[in-house]
């Protein structure tokens, strides 16, 4: 079977361009330093402060392009330093979530909700999707083998769209837990 890359995803920020400008200054942009292996997404020049109730992060990277809705991810780890009881949902989901506040050298902003622990996932395209015998929003398992920390990862959802490109993205508690020190392969478990 056909492995999967695997990429550990750090704390990030997803802004609206509302709150690019308030936390960046009038007229901000983001710019692109490196794209990530989702098309259409990257790295921004952007790093934010974010604040909580016990600690602040500083140097946080702002993922472009703009969003919707403003969104924080964090590791449960890092949400516990925070202070923070984030639930964990898929990229997206922030509905009654946890609030934070976000410094910029413009100024600050305090979501009512969005910050979030990133539900582990697979993007696919379609044609992956069926390659693989898997549907959108299903349930799977990936393993990933090495030589000291060889784990089964449960509850993976699967996100199917044209637009993504085949990896599997979890949070840096989860890379920790499987010895990963970069990106890495996994095998999909679809009767898990």
């Amino acid at each position: 079977m056909k492995k999967i890359l695997v990429e550990v995803s750090a704390r990030h920020i997803h802004l609206t361009q509302s709150d690019l400008e308030t936390l960046w200054g009038p007229g901000a942009q983001l710019s692109e330093v490196r794209p990530l292996s989702q098309p259409g997404q990257f790295v921004s020049q952007v790093r934010l402060t974010l604040v909580g109730p016990k600690k602040s992060f500083e140097n946080v990277v702002v993922l472009g392009p703009v969003r919707k809705a403003s969104q924080v991810e964090v590791s449960a780890t890092e949400a516990r330093a925070l202070g923070l009881k984030p639930p964990v949902r898929e990229s997206g989901d922030i509905q009654g979530s946890s609030p934070i506040t976000i410094q910029g050298p413009a100024g600050s902003i305090t979501l009512s909700q969005g910050c979030i622990i990133a539900k582990r996932h697979i993007h696919m395209t379609p044609e992956d999707a069926a390659a693989f015998h898997v549907h959108d929003k299903q349930i799977v398992g990936v393993k990933i083998e090495n030589a000291d920390r060889s784990l089964i990862f449960g509850h993976v959802v699967v996100r199917v769209r044209q637009d993504f490109s085949l990896a599997m993205h979890i949070d840096t508690d989860e890379g920790n837990a499987a010895g990963l020190t970069g990106d890495a392969e996994g095998t999909l478990l679809v009767d898990f």
